[in-house]
């Protein structure tokens, strides 16, 4: 692979002069006359649509697409997508009805929506899990995924592109959520420039010549396999994608409560007015639209062009020290393909998304536990000044663990051909049914109890954990008949992890309205939200902005079904 040039380095040096400066200028010119911690962790008021649009995808496309959803399209095809579009369509329906009940009841963390609608055990449980989830799968991964690709494209040893990402993430995070979304919207116009310059450079190379639209329509012929968005079950990848789970099944949960239930991604919206993070909720569900063709298609081209032998990526740089493909290679060795100048743009806009999403993330660590630990648990007469100091601290800490356990497990659990993506979804797949659940029958079923929360919240996580060992005690083989086990790559029959998240949701809600039912009966009442229906209606332009959006999705299902 072609390492990075000099003026490849002064493209990025720039990139890196540029954002540093206007994060500079949006710290000090925006700096309110009230710089407490609802300002500092949420922008309170600061953030425009187009801002908390950006910043939504910046922070959301980072490592984890651009290197393990593009090394999915390379192993899986056009399928992967499904994660994309449905999220566009999720994040509809988080500003429709999610996002009205958070603003009108003040929320400001998602703990604090648990402690208000519920009691501070649960919120303090979820809190815990939480900031774990953030540490251990989220953020760790990020940084390590993130400097995989930047080492394997400049050469630099891994550890040192670990650090060098920290560092920068913790220099962008200290500024507070302001810096962070104003950023963000640079942060996104390098990403998606540079996404479509290597989608353009790997079509071109396909055609040999001859354009994007020839390239494309040979890539669809030659790579024809790698262009159904619903798998059957007899499809080798019907494990991690399994048939219609991704249009009416357990897609929906993963998607409902990382939109709409995740303090990384709502904080960007919950410091604005309702038209405000409504609209900037339709601009990301737009831009969303978009991402597979920056992030799925060059995997797919990467593996065309290995497939075909059509020369510029050698496959053997696709291999591991072990001899196995690493799909998490895909993206960086198309980065290798861009001439002399575009190689550092692209680089710039690959260490943006992952900047991004370190920074957006980091800032949600520190403010659930500022906020909701801290705050309740050490010191409840904190001053704003001395909240904002422990946030600060809490980032340099979350980053410093992030650190050490990318260099001590991140090899282990995303190297050697590991899909780096589906490692990410079926880990917080193990949280994200219970959270869920709690979440939807807190916000429309006033008889939900705290009881019955805090059995969602542990005993979500509890039957994800026996449906993942499950194979490993029981032949699940007579399941297959029906579609709910596969056989996986030892031949062992176990149920996709998006189909467990849909039977754990079910548990859940089951539970959930068993307990508060039989609590009901006993005299207990449970903490009402203000809801009014009147909250839930759209203007006009919104209505037509989501047509748009659900149309789209229904002619790329209907054309590459």
């Amino acid at each position: 692979m072609t390492r990075l040039h000099q003026y490849d380095y002064i493209v990025f040096f720039v990139y890196f002069i540029i954002v540093s400066s206007y994060g500079f200028w949006v710290y000090y010119s925006k700096k309110s006359a009230s710089s407490g911690s609802q300002d500092y962790f949420l922008a309170e008021g600061s953030l425009t649509w187009w801002a908390i649009g950006a910043s939504l995808i910046a922070s959301n496309i980072s490592a984890e697409q651009m290197i393990g959803m593009s090394g999915s399209g390379f192993k899986l095809g056009l399928a992967i997508s499904a994660y994309e579009w449905m999220a566009s369509a999720t994040l509809i329906v988080v500003a429709i009805f999610f996002m009205p009940v958070y603003l009108r009841n003040k929320i400001s963390t998602m703990p604090q929506f648990l402690s208000q609608r519920y009691n501070e055990r649960v919120a303090m449980i979820m809190a815990v899990f939480w900031l774990m989830l953030y540490i251990i799968v989220n953020l760790m991964s990020i940084l390590y995924l993130g400097a995989l690709a930047i080492s394997g494209i400049s050469g630099l040893n891994l550890g040192f592109c670990i650090l060098a990402l920290a560092v920068f993430a913790i220099f962008i995070t200290l500024g507070g959520m302001k810096v962070i979304g104003y950023t963000d919207v640079i942060q996104v116009f390098f990403l998606i420039l540079g996404g479509v310059v290597a989608t353009y450079i790997a079509l071109n190379l396909i055609s040999g010549g001859a354009g994007i639209v020839k390239g494309f329509a040979l890539l669809k012929d030659g790579a024809s396999e790698h262009f159904h968005l619903i798998f059957k079950k007899d499809n080798p990848n019907y494990m991690d994608l399994p048939g219609l789970s991704v249009l009416i099944g357990g897609m929906w949960i993963a998607n409902l409560s990382y939109w709409g239930c995740n303090q990384y991604i709502t904080q960007r919206a919950l410091g604005a007015s309702l038209p405000v993070a409504r609209a900037g909720l339709l601009f990301a569900a737009f831009l969303k639209m978009l991402m597979p063709v920056i992030v799925v298609i060059p995997g797919i081209a990467v593996y065309y062009i290995v497939k075909e032998d059509l020369g510029g990526i050698n496959g053997a740089s696709l291999l591991t020290s072990s001899g196995v493909q690493d799909p998490n290679k895909a993206y960086p060795a198309l980065l290798g393909l861009l001439p002399i100048g575009l190689k550092g743009l692209s680089f710039a806009a690959l260490t943006a998304a992952i900047v991004a999403s370190l920074a957006g993330k980091a800032n949600s660590i520190a403010t659930i536990f500022t906020l909701d630990i801290y705050k309740k648990a050490f010191n409840t007469e904190a001053s704003e000044k001395r909240l904002v100091n422990v946030g600060k601290l809490t980032v340099v800490a979350a980053m410093i663990l992030a650190v050490i356990l990318s260099m001590i497990i991140g090899d282990s659990l995303m190297g050697e051909g590991k899909q780096g993506f589906q490692y990410i979804q079926e880990y917080t797949g193990f949280v994200s049914p219970g959270i869920f659940a709690m979440f939807i029958l807190g916000f429309f079923w006033k008889k939900a109890t705290s009881n019955a929360a805090l059995f969602a919240t542990i005993g979500g996580f509890i039957f994800s954990v026996i449906l993942k060992f499950l194979p490993g005690w029981v032949d699940l083989s007579p399941l297959n008949a029906y579609g709910w086990a596969v056989a996986n790559g030892n031949g062992v029959f176990e149920i996709p992890f998006m189909d467990r998240m849909l039977i754990v949701f079910a548990l859940c809600v089951s539970g959930m309205y068993l307990i508060s039912t039989i609590e009901y009966k006993n005299g207990v009442v449970a903490n009402g939200l203000e809801i009014d229906s009147k909250m839930f209606r759209v203007s006009n332009s919104f209505a037509i902005g989501a047509l748009i959006i659900v149309c789209l999705i229904v002619a790329l299902y209907t054309a590459f079904w």
